[in-house]
């Protein structure tokens, strides 16, 4: 029997390393992935809204057929608020955005959303720790800076767009603590389904067409937010969720921005300026901050519902 032990550690490491690339890699490379989808013809709302449907209908699919009850009536009432917060208004008015402002910048914002998270933290009565504080401080210096000296001054609908995603995704994480949901990768796909449905309705409200069939870049765009930005990239951060501290799960917090403004530069070659990249560095050092005071924090008598979707 002891001939068996050595093994796992190395294995166990080799997924959480893994994982961790997954989420980091995929999830910084859907802004580029979603900017490619635009140029390939894609309008903004009927691409998200194509996505989230597939996805959330893919995954539902696959989790009924392994038996995972269907949510009642009350869970898919509160899976479809979050979905509407954390995917229609979140994800939907980034991919508005990027139709003005560059994959790297709309990551750099949305980055923004654990400030905003701690701060609707705040209203409910959550005292911050001085630690938390300093954080909040740092990062709303740096999203004041990205919006005033960056490229978002230059992009009006860019700059409301990327102020309202991640208002609307911290809020929506804050509202789903202590809610009744289904499982978490059911919860991310009623959500899923439930978003899709409400970008498609919002689309076509606002007069959003095919002009033409999308290129092949756009397909293959989609079919990558599909299956790798909502599917294994979510996948891979439950799994995370259960087998490591959360503090390292939602690492790819601040992760996530620096390897979407690499990929900007190499793929698309986007260019940032100096405020561009100073702002970011500032932002996601209160993002770092905040972390750090979480794994200082006592830990809670019971715990909170995570987020069960990214932002992008």
């Amino acid at each position: 029997m002891s001939s068996r032990l050595p093994p796992s550690p190395p294995v166990r490491g080799l997924a959480v390393a893994l994982a961790l690339a997954a989420v980091y890699l995929i999830w910084g490379s859907t802004y580029l992935g979603i900017r490619f989808g635009l140029e390939g013809g894609w309008p903004p709302l009927l691409m998200a809204g194509v996505r989230f449907l597939l996805a959330g209908g893919l995954m539902y699919a696959a989790l009924r057929l392994r038996g995972e009850p269907a949510p009642s009536g009350a869970q898919w009432r509160n899976t479809a608020i979050m979905g509407a917060l954390l995917l229609g208004l979140g994800n939907g008015m980034v991919t508005i955005a990027q139709q003005s402002v560059s994959s790297g910048i709309a990551a750099v914002a949305v980055a923004s959303a654990p400030l905003w998270m701690g701060l609707f933290a705040t209203m409910r009565g959550q005292r911050p720790n001085r630690l938390e504080w300093s954080g909040l401080v740092v990062g709303f210096a740096g999203v004041l800076w990205l919006n005033a000296g960056g490229t978002l001054s230059a992009s009006p609908q860019g700059l409301v767009a990327l102020l309202i995603a991640p208002l609307a995704w911290a809020f929506g994480s804050i509202w789903s603590r202590g809610r009744d949901l289904p499982s978490p990768f059911m919860t991310s796909a009623a959500q899923m389904l439930c978003a899709g449905v409400l970008m498609l309705a919002a689309g076509v409200a606002f007069g959003e067409h095919l002009d033409a069939w999308p290129t092949a870049k756009g397909l293959f765009a989609v079919g990558y937010l599909v299956v790798f930005g909502s599917i294994v990239g979510f996948s891979a951060y439950v799994w995370l969720l259960h087998h490591v501290r959360p503090a390292l799960a939602g690492s790819y917090a601040y992760v996530n921005p620096a390897i979407a403004v690499v990929l900007g530069a190499w793929l698309a070659r986007e260019r940032f300026s100096a405020a561009d990249l100073g702002a970011m560095v500032v932002i996601l050092a209160g993002v770092v901050l905040i972390t750090l005071a979480k794994t200082r924090a006592p830990k809670p008598a019971r715990a909170d519902a995570k987020p069960a979707e990214e932002t992008a």
